[in-house]
């Protein structure tokens, strides 16, 4: 019981960072932009967790590493050119 307890908690903060950073980017785009993330939101949250999630799953088969600086910072890059491009739309 002890392991998959710690094994729940493991996979809840190995996807909070996704969760936060496309909550964060979501509230942006939502509250300063307006335009595509005021009428669909659930289809833009969705999309940049998935694509931080991605990221990070992609980080740990290259690094080995869970929480590697180099993922993290891909994952804001990566958040930013899909906020970018949500904006335009």
């Amino acid at each position: 019981m002890d392991a998959l307890f710690l094994w729940f908690w493991h996979l809840i903060n190995f996807l909070m960072p996704a969760v936060g950073l496309a909550t964060a980017m979501w509230l942006v785009l939502r509250f300063r932009v307006g335009g595509v993330a005021r009428h669909q939101p659930r289809r833009v949250w969705t999309t940049l967790f998935l694509l931080n999630l991605a990221v990070s799953v992609l980080g740990v088969a290259l690094t080995g590493l869970d929480g590697a600086m180099a993922t993290y910072g891909t994952m804001v890059l990566v958040s930013g050119i899909v906020s970018a491009w949500f904006a335009k739309t």
